[in-house]
């Protein structure tokens, strides 16, 4: 079964995804990690470079033309369900977690990664709390197709692997 994890950057997509791939004996796929490998360039220096369109262009063809095992868990980007027709391919191809957190959380996970997000680099913990708050508005209605929806707060890969197996 391939599991794509999604949910807002800071939720701990990769972290639950490699012990979650442990737990499972599945191999682990970041796609970020993919991205650069592809291109030579962190997310964030690509992303300086070449701006959100031609990221989130590339970010969808590398989705869609990597080649996963028939068993995998896949850490997808924060984003990465909010465009094209990525959450439609990503719900045909396997099974979808939303690792659903509140803002508060999740700003406090980011507000020392700043730097390395290029989104959320240059604001403040009041700005960066905002700006969540808007961007979960939008993206909800993407993360809300996931075959599951589980909370970041307390998570493990048990609970996930349980309640996994419990939907299907």
């Amino acid at each position: 079964m391939k599991i794509f994890l999604l949910g807002f950057m800071g939720c701990g997509k990769t972290t639950l995804g490699r012990k979650l791939a442990t737990k499972l004996d599945y191999p682990f796929i970041d796609l970020d990690h993919q991205l650069e490998a592809e291109t030579g360039m962190s997310v964030s220096e690509y992303f300086a470079v070449n701006g959100e369109q031609s990221f989130r262009e590339l970010e969808n063809k590398v989705l869609k033309s990597t080649a996963y095992p028939e068993d995998c868990v896949v850490s997808t980007g924060g984003g990465t369900p909010c465009f094209y027709d990525n959450m439609d391919f990503m719900n045909g191809a396997g099974s979808t977690v939303y690792i659903e957190m509140p803002p508060i959380a999740l700003a406090k996970r980011l507000i020392n990664a700043r730097v390395k997000r290029p989104l959320i680099a240059g604001l403040d913990e009041a700005q960066l709390v905002l700006f969540i708050e808007s961007k979960l508005a939008e993206r909800n209605l993407f993360y809300r197709r996931a075959s599951l929806t589980i909370s970041g707060i307390d998570i493990s890969p048990e609970k996930v692997k349980e309640q996994l197996f419990q939907v299907l």
